[in-house]
């Protein structure tokens, strides 16, 4: 079953008058709206949130009214110009070098987004955050359950994943209508296996148009982090005058040992076949 964020207890929660009103001037204007110059693509559970908001803040971006806009994977059906009035008008970026994008971390990982980007922002910067498999598999379970839609263990769910996602990214290649549901939400073990994902993408875009952070030095070296961003996407190094937030962070018990290391053997040969090709050791372990 496909939950629906609108509905609640049966009922059909109707948007305020006056956000109808905003919105419907937005879809009005879109073609007067800037084309993102960024896109912050993956992956889940890695810090998308938090780098997606340390560069909001910078003087020289223009962020959309919400950070996933899930355009180029789920609401690909509702056209281009739903998407383009997510943005900010042109008119404030005149005189400035300022830039506009957005972050979904769904997009690196769906079937068809990539080369949907591709095709419509081929001059588009890519910025991909990579965070330990394991722990970030495990952190995925962890958010499925505290939003109620994970009823297996965590040992249970890795399991049962090759069923659950049997033939899901081919049936969701076929239209973009087709539920993305158990394919975003139940791949826990699939968004860790980083190496095909990444290699598409270098496909699709020139890897100088293509940043790979590591969110391990995204958390523990905020500041040095945020500013290779910023350099590779050309504007001036800033900084917020408080020190890093941290946002979505979760709390949870520890992962079983022996499960830890079940999947330290499942991931090993893809994480040094991924170290291999970018030339960058992560020492996941």
């Amino acid at each position: 079953m496909i939950e629906n964020p609108s509905v609640k207890n049966g009922l059909l929660r109707k948007k305020p008058l006056h956000l109808q009103v905003w919105w419907a001037l937005h879809r009005l204007t879109y073609l007067w709206r800037k084309s993102p110059d960024f896109l912050i693509v993956g992956v889940m559970k890695g810090g998308t949130t938090s780098l997606f908001r340390y560069l909001s803040k910078h003087p020289q971006v223009l962020p959309p009214f919400r950070k996933e806009i899930k355009y180029f994977d789920c609401n690909y059906f509702k056209g281009a110009s739903w998407y383009q009035a997510h943005f900010p008008l042109k008119k404030k970026f005149r005189g400035g070098s300022k830039l506009t994008g957005e972050a979904t971390p769904y997009y690196i990982f769906h079937p068809t987004a990539p080369d949907r980007i591709a095709s419509a922002m081929p001059q588009a910067k890519i910025i991909i955050l990579l965070r330990n498999p394991i722990n970030r598999a495990y952190s995925h379970y962890q958010h499925m359950v505290r939003v109620g839609r994970e009823p297996l263990s965590f040992e249970e769910a890795i399991a049962a994943e090759p069923e659950r996602l049997l033939d899901e990214a081919e049936k969701i290649s076929t239209g973009a209508r087709y539920p993305t549901y158990r394919h975003l939400q139940y791949s826990y073990l699939g968004r860790g296996e980083y190496l095909a994902q990444i290699k598409k993408w270098h496909d699709l875009f020139s890897k100088e148009k293509v940043l790979i952070l590591q969110s391990e030095d995204l958390y523990q070296n905020t500041a040095e982090t945020v500013q290779k961003a910023q350099e590779f996407l050309g504007i001036s190094a800033w900084h917020p005058e408080n020190a890093y937030g941290v946002f979505k962070e979760g709390s949870y018990q520890p992962m079983q040992a022996t499960t830890r290391d079940k999947l330290a053997a499942h991931f090993k040969i893809q994480n040094e076949a991924l170290y291999d090709y970018l030339g960058r050791d992560f020492s996941w372990e």
